[in-house]
């Protein structure tokens, strides 16, 4: 697996399979249709960081950052491409102080009847950030 040399030194972290139950398509059929959305975010925090009340930086990060943001995002109501979605969690988890880089990918099922699932993934460093 390749690792950015930027990345050599960091901590990477990763939340596996969150899923997402929400309305998100650009296609007329798929208006107003909540859908079951799959959500892998990957992220690096330098090796030195630790956090004085826990120990454990992926509890801190996924639970009290990443999924209330998500819920904020997912709150707004339809988001016609997954491009939007990966973007808006990409530039929400690099909001977080100690994140270099992070990666976001997703795949919604069932898109229509000749595609089984349809995926997007987005990669940034930090001073990518929109």
């Amino acid at each position: 697996m390749y690792i950015h040399p930027r990345l050599e030194n960091c901590r990477r972290i990763f939340i596996r399979d969150y899923r997402l139950d929400m309305e998100i398509g650009a296609y007329p059929h798929e208006k107003n249709k909540s859908q079951y959305v799959a959500v892998n975010i990957e992220f690096w925090v330098p090796l030195e960081w630790n956090t004085p009340v826990h120990d454990d930086i992926e509890e801190i990060v996924n639970h009290d950052f990443v999924r209330p943001g998500i819920q904020q995002i997912v709150s707004r109501g339809h988001i016609n491409l997954q491009e939007t979605l990966c973007d808006a969690i990409v530039d929400l988890v690099l909001s977080h102080p100690k994140v270099i880089a992070t990666r976001v990918s997703t795949e919604k099922r069932e898109v229509y009847a000749d595609c089984a699932c349809a995926g997007v993934e987005v990669f940034k460093f930090k001073e990518q950030r929109a």
